[in-house]
């Protein structure tokens, strides 16, 4: 008898369980595919751009798709200022530690980029930030960096600094600050200095910092993403 019905009902069974089959799969495979990709910004001067090109920006998106349930690529992309495929990419990270370099092709590509509703993040690694404020310049000459107040929104997303930036490294002993570049009321540059947010994401093994200063960089961290990105 109760072969029967399993020969009478296979057919009928093997159908649902196909459709099922089916379902599970799109909706795994939807679930997967990243949202977005978020890049490393590669540029000129002789600066090491790729300063913590190994775990940092890895390690933050990894912190945000499990603590922000963001969906975010894993895999970071490396991409040049002058290169169009900037506009791929919603967000755009740029550190190192000595001289940048934009040519006027390269300030014009990068302005236009965030003009049109990209955003930067740009974290001194100790040393940048003589070079960088003249090339920030090319960039948007009628706009001055200022110091962000400490109830700005990107202060307060999913985690509260209610005394602006967390200090990361020491350097020179300085209280961290984080400025922007303010475009038509919109805050499309965010850059912390005497702070170090990107090395603040690196793997425990690179700087030795401690696991609270590393959690309060990549809460910042993700601040910054999810007040850019909008999630």
């Amino acid at each position: 008898m109760n072969n029967m019905i399993i020969k009478y009902c296979g057919k009928g069974l093997f159908s649902f369980s196909l459709i099922l089959l089916l379902i599970t799969t799109s909706f795994t495979t939807f679930a997967q595919t990243p949202s977005y990709q978020i890049a490393l910004l590669k540029y000129n001067g002789g600066g090491d751009w790729y300063a913590n090109l190994e775990t940092s920006l890895p390690n933050l998106i990894d912190y945000c798709n499990e603590n922000l349930k963001t969906n975010i690529n894993p895999e970071q992309a490396v991409v040049e200022i002058g290169s169009p495929e900037i506009f791929n990419y919603p967000f755009l990270h740029l550190t190192g530690h000595g001289n940048i370099i934009l040519n006027d092709e390269e300030a014009e590509n990068l302005r236009n980029y965030l003009m049109a509703g990209g955003f930067l993040h740009i974290s001194d690694n100790y040393g940048m930030d003589n070079f960088l404020r003249p090339q920030l310049k090319k960039v948007f000459p009628t706009l001055e960096l200022v110091e962000l107040p400490y109830n700005h929104p990107i202060y307060h997303q999913q985690y509260n600094f209610n005394k602006g930036l967390p200090k990361i490294h020491e350097h020179d002993e300085k209280p961290p600050q984080g400025f922007g570049l303010i475009h038509e009321g919109k805050l499309v540059c965010f850059y912390d200095f005497q702070c170090d947010l990107g090395d603040g994401w690196e793997d425990q093994s690179v700087h030795n910092d401690s696991e609270e200063n590393r959690t309060k960089a990549l809460k910042m961290g993700a601040n910054i993403i999810q007040y850019a990105i909008g999630e």
